[in-house]
């Protein structure tokens, strides 16, 4: 949250999409803002609790808000990218987030951390098809909807978010001197 606040520079006021995400996550953030919180159905809270931003949460599909073009200054998407389905919706979602904000910030677990986010797993994006196939199934029986996530969890190299956001910075995000994410950016 601290390079995203150095990288806005936000003054106060301005009009956030934030895909995938929790209100919760944007309680660090002093000034106050006009956040619209986009996510599933079935993650949206029944209700919210105070705080200083102006928030409002929406059901929606990432890859087509249904919102007008540029109805916000900054597009924002912390991993959630990845959970779309795969490479075609991956690049809709990437072109809804350009058409949606002048300027946005997507971040998205790289394939290169070690322990892999979500199984806890090492190296678990190199493990062959058949044993990934094999643990999934043991999982599925006490974690079906867990599992349900995990299947349809495809990580992004750099160079594809690149190619999906032509023009912007990418840079990674290090824990331990081991590349734990990647961002794309476009700055105001």
């Amino acid at each position: 949250m601290k390079r995203f606040l150095d990288e806005m520079d936000l003054k106060g006021g301005e009009r956030i999409i934030d895909l995938g995400g929790v209100a919760k996550f944007w309680n660090e953030v002093p000034v106050p803002l006009d956040i619209t919180i986009l996510n599933l159905p079935e993650a949206i809270p029944p209700e919210l609790t105070p705080s200083h931003h102006r928030i409002r949460l929406v059901a929606g599909d990432a890859c087509e808000t249904g919102f007008e073009d540029n109805s916000f200054d900054i597009a924002f998407s912390n991993s959630v990218i990845e959970h779309v389905g795969g490479p075609e919706n991956q690049r809709r979602m990437a072109r809804e987030i350009q058409r949606l904000a002048p300027t946005y910030w997507v971040q998205t677990p790289s394939i290169w951390f070690p322990m892999e986010a979500h199984t806890n797993m090492p190296f678990w994006w190199f493990y062959p098809p058949f044993l990934k196939r094999r643990l999934i199934a043991g999982w599925e029986k006490k974690l079906p909807a867990w599992c349900d996530m995990i299947k349809g969890t495809t990580v992004i190299s750099k160079s594809n978010l690149s190619e999906m956001f032509p023009g912007s910075a990418v840079w990674t995000e290090r824990f331990a001197g081991l590349p734990k994410s990647t961002v794309v950016l476009r700055k105001r």
